[in-house]
């Protein structure tokens, strides 16, 4: 029970009952720095017990047996096998079994309990148990085999731990959801959630003023880039309140004056990394700019496009710019080309890798057509990936807008597009 204890204590919980000033918490976790000096105290213990109760088994209770047992043919014989199986019987259900699953029930509260009397048997056992130790050493280096303690732990299994918990009811789906999404953030790159340039609502210095003016009016938006000409030649960006600001004002009309710098990165920026830009960056207004290696702008994020990304979608914000999954009346779905992969793996939940996804690193629905299809499609045309048949309803310019998703069913396999 010591033994299978002590093994199994998270050490999350154990560093818990430190934080309280636990004595027996710290003597835990000194036998867990040297696992094979404990092991081998407890494998003695171990040993002990079973070479005492065969012994006692054969020496003391055999003979009595046998001379009850006297009238039956092979008395003796039959005395010690009828001995052997009621101490193995015994053994197994009492010194295994049982205390393994007291252990395992609660593994903490178990090695805080023996705790003491575990460290008093190392000591005792000292000399035998480090002989064992590095004779169990010497047989894992001829076998080549690393005798180490990992701690490490991955993603997979917090994420199962946190399934565990949403099973017992100790976590709650939100929060199960926001601690993937945020595993997943760490995994994308920005170009996943950002705006792209073609999408993009900016301020152009070479218009008319009253051209910016309806722009900005009719965006509904509270912060634009703003340039001169091409939006690769960005002068910054404009906070909508600044620009109402500066012409209510008594001075007059400047737009450089209300100009703030923003946030520039890399599109092969990680999207968790681009959080820590935000954060480490405070000068910068919460907009950050999306070029690629030669300095060309890609697209743009803004603070709540990183929020969305954690928490998910928020109702209101901008809503009428994200694109849409509808599903219409004759059960087939009318999708746009900017819909993240993500979310339509989600959306009909399909779990495993779409074709190339890894290697062509495509992030919305349009760019799995373009990797599938090879060219951009035509209005009207279909391709046919098993589960799914995907057309083509509308294209803009070279951009694939709208997407007719008709789904056969989960045990249709996902397969290359024809």
């Amino acid at each position: 029970m010591a033994e299978l204890a002590v093994v199994s204590v998270r050490k999350a919980k154990m560093q818990k009952y430190l934080e309280e000033e636990n004595k027996n918490a710290q003597i835990v976790m000194d036998l867990l720095k040297d696992p094979n000096e404990f092991l081998s105290t407890a494998q003695i213990g171990i040993s002990l017990i079973g070479v005492l109760t065969g012994a006692f088994g054969g020496v003391t209770l055999a003979k009595p047996l046998g001379k009850v047992i006297s009238f039956i043919p092979y008395s003796e014989p039959i005395s010690v096998v009828i001995v052997v199986i009621v101490t193995t019987y015994l053994t197994l259900v009492i010194g295994e079994i049982v205390p393994k699953v007291i252990a395992l029930n609660n593994p903490e509260e178990v090695a805080l309990k023996v705790a003491k009397p575990m460290a008093i048997l190392s000591k005792i056992a000292k000399p035998v148990s480090f002989v064992l130790a590095k004779s169990s050493s010497f047989v894992l280096w001829l076998m080549r085999i690393e005798n180490k303690n990992d701690d490490a732990v991955t993603e997979e299994e917090i994420e199962l731990m946190i399934k565990e918990g949403r099973e017992d009811g100790t976590i709650e789906k939100e929060e199960e959801d926001i601690i993937k999404r945020v595993f997943k953030l760490d995994d994308q790159k920005v170009e996943s959630i950002m705006t792209p340039r073609n999408e993009i609502i900016w301020i152009d210095l070479e218009d008319e003023r009253d051209v910016n003016k309806v722009k900005i009016i009719e965006s509904k938006r509270s912060i634009f880039p703003i340039a001169k000409g091409e939006l690769d030649d960005f002068i910054g960006v404009v906070q909508a309140k600044d620009i109402l600001s500066a012409m209510f004002g008594e001075e007059e009309f400047d737009v450089y004056k209300i100009v703030k710098e923003p946030l520039v990165v890399s599109e092969n920026l990680e999207t968790l990394e681009l959080l820590k830009e935000f954060k480490e960056n405070q000068e910068y207004v919460h907009m950050s700019l999306v070029v690629d290696e030669f300095g060309s702008v890609e697209g743009l994020i803004t603070l709540n496009d990183l929020l969305e990304g954690i928490v998910g979608d928020i109702p209101g914000i901008d809503e009428e710019d994200d694109p849409q999954a509808i599903q219409r009346a004759d059960g087939t779905w009318l999708i746009d080309g900017r819909y993240p992969i993500d979310k339509f793996k989600k959306l009909f939940e399909f779990e495993e890798p779409l074709p190339d996804e890894e290697e062509d690193n495509y992030t919305t629905l349009a760019g799995f057509i373009l990797s599938i299809s090879g060219t951009i499609p035509d209005e009207n045309e279909k391709y046919d990936c098993g589960r799914f048949i995907f057309e083509i309803i509308d294209i803009d310019g070279h951009q694939i807008d709208k997407v007719l998703v008709t789904d056969l069913g989960p045990e249709e396999e996902i397969k290359e597009g024809k």
